[in-house]
């Protein structure tokens, strides 16, 4: 069909009977339309008004041509949208911030599309071009547009449409009475794509008493998808330097992968940032390497973009420490100094689905699904002992059939041994489950479980899980709740409110969490139960660099003593990530 007859028989919202009538012969010529259809179009033909599948089942229906030219097309950061790109801003704000951005150049762009003139059009490749330009920090969204050419029917021509986030931020913390934070930063300095971040650091009891925390990150170095970053800080929590680069496996057709982690840090109040053992009295001076590479076998070749990888990978880990907590050599190695030799084979195959209103408010999200098998081997040459390492680590992640909702589950069991004992090990088991989009009105909602169960085996006095993490009972910052063994689960119903104001949306949530923790000795459920039940609202706007704003109001029906029965907060909150499935460095399961 051509590109002309697609336009007259389909608008953008998809509304005409005869495109919808012979949707189902044409979707099943391909496997991915099949899906979409499959997935988001009752039995009964009720036709799906979602501009992203009618833009999908148009390029699918040009697939196998010839690529004859490339365009991008950027849009003001506030006005137009990719359904009326002809739209501007009429408010006085929306055109100030638009004529204050700096685009970003069309060079850092052209080197992300990983299509080229002479190329044939493959809608997996598109589609998977799409979600490496959507995961750079400075773009808010993209869309590949493919028209027909007008005289050569064998020929298209792609339009690479993008819209840019307003780069520039400002965000900040408060740690009780004593300690707060300022931070300013640009994640697209020059229109160049580069990042840069400051932060001012104040603590009224802990010197420095005011300190500054600054880094600088370049992305996708030379079109390779290399990553490069350089931080400095001198404040109460530290002081040091880090650099790193990094090459992940970005698409399921890299073949090499590496990086290298160079850190200097004194003053340190934990080994790294989001570290759950944290030092008040003590303080760490430590030097910290880490060199990791890992090469990818294709298999089924012929499918580069449906196919599976098989990872071979090594890792390098080093600490040294020059002051440090008094370890003991029978029983704690944590603080020890050591090298550390990882190896690890893993599985991997994975592809992604686009939707949107999960995690963020309206942009397209890129839901990934298929699997990371992986098993772990590592040699610990540490001061104190010499002893073996090893994990195996399974995960899974899928669409529900006729029902476009999402299921993760994962396993994961390792540990520690030698020729006299078994240590630090785990058993770590995590599902979760996000609905289908439910529409009451003109509203839109989803519903998230997840359960998570994990179990410590041999591990130090000082490794405790609590309930206050992300796997716990939020709001929940009792330190005396602890234990070896935790059972979660957190169930939260987000909806989605269609009004804006200043292009800031809305998100009102409601959630029960439910926590056991307590000795690895006997049954998780003979142990100390609690719960915490709340509401709260996410603001955010898709259109800037800042993180989501979140209130939140919790009740904590059976409190331990160090916390009162009720909880509130307001803070930023970075967006949740999907888990990718992607290959990684080997490492260690986490304990938290």
């Amino acid at each position: 069909m051509a590109q002309e007859q697609i336009e007259d028989s389909v608008d953008v919202d998809g509304s005409t009977e005869l495109f919808y009538d012979s949707l189902k012969n044409k979707a099943y010529r391909h496997r991915i339309t099949r899906l979409v259809y499959n997935n988001l179009v009752s039995q009964k033909g009720k036709r799906n008004q979602n501009q992203l599948e009618v833009e999908l089942f148009q390029m699918s229906l040009l697939e196998g041509k010839t690529i004859a030219s490339i365009q991008i097309q950027q849009l003001d950061i506030i006005g137009p949208s990719f359904r009326d790109t002809a739209r501007t801003s009429h408010t006085w704000l929306g055109q100030t911030a638009n004529k204050l951005h700096t685009q970003t150049n069309e060079r850092i762009i052209r080197k992300n599309i990983l299509v080229q003139r002479g190329d044939t059009l493959n809608v997996e490749q598109v589609l998977d071009n799409e979600r490496i330009i959507r995961r750079l920090p400075f773009i808010k969204d993209v869309r590949f547009l493919v028209r027909q050419d007008s005289l050569n029917t064998e020929q298209v021509h792609l339009t690479v449409l993008t819209k840019d986030v307003f780069a520039f931020g400002i965000g900040g913390s408060v740690n009780g009475l004593k300690g707060a934070s300022l931070e300013m930063y640009n994640k697209n300095i020059w229109g160049a794509g580069h990042q840069i971040s400051a932060k001012i650091v104040g603590h009224v009891d802990r010197e420095p008493y005011v300190g500054f925390e600054t880094f600088y990150k370049i992305n996708n170095i030379g079109g390779n998808f290399l990553n490069i970053s350089l931080g400095y800080a001198n404040t109460y929590k530290r002081k040091g330097i880090g650099f790193e680069f990094e090459k992940e496996f970005l698409r399921s057709s890299t073949e090499w992968g590496g990086g290298l982690k160079l850190l200097r840090w004194k003053r340190a109040d934990r080994l790294f940032e989001d570290s759950p053992i944290i030092l008040d009295e003590l303080e760490l001076d430590y030097r910290h390497y880490d060199l990791w590479g890992g090469y990818a076998f294709q298999l089924n070749e012929g499918m580069p973009y449906r196919s599976s990888q098989l990872v071979a990978a090594g890792r390098v880990r080093y600490y040294h420490f020059f002051e440090r907590p008094e370890p003991d050599p029978m029983n704690n190695q944590y603080f020890a100094n050591s090298k550390f030799y990882l190896a690890s084979i893993s599985l991997s195959k994975r592809s992604y689905y686009r939707d949107y209103l999960i995690y963020s408010y309206g942009i397209t999200e890129d839901i990934p699904k298929g699997y990371l098998h992986e098993w772990v081997i590592g040699f610990d040459d540490n001061e104190f002992v010499k002893r073996w390492y090893s994990h195996l680590y399974f995960s899974s992640g899928n669409f529900i059939k006729y029902r476009p909702s999402f299921l993760f589950a994962s396993a994961g069991i390792g540990g520690f041994f030698n020729s006299h004992k078994f240590e630090q090990g785990q058993i770590d088991l995590t599902g979760s489950y996000i609905s289908r989009l439910y529409t009451v009105g003109r509203k839109n909602f989803r519903q998230f479980v997840k359960l998570n169960y994990i179990i410590g085996l041999k591990r130090f006095d000082l490794e405790q899980l609590y309930l206050s993490r992300e796997r716990g009972i939020r709001g929940f910052d009792s330190n005396s709740a602890t234990g070896k063994q935790r059972l979660s689960l957190n169930i939260e119903s987000v909806l989605f409110t269609p009004k804006h104001v200043l292009d800031f949306n809305f998100a009102f949530f409601g959630f029960v969490d439910l926590g056991i923790i307590g000795s690895n000795k006997s049954l998780i459920f003979d142990q100390n139960y609690y719960a915490g039940i709340g509401a709260g609202v996410r603001i955010r706007n898709e259109n800037l660099v800042f993180r989501t704003i979140q209130l939140r109001l919790s009740y904590f029906p059976n409190h331990p003593a160090d916390i009162g029965a009720f909880g509130g907060v307001l803070n930023e909150r970075s967006k949740t990530q999907f888990y990718s499935f992607q290959p990684r460095k080997p490492q260690v399961l986490r304990f938290e």
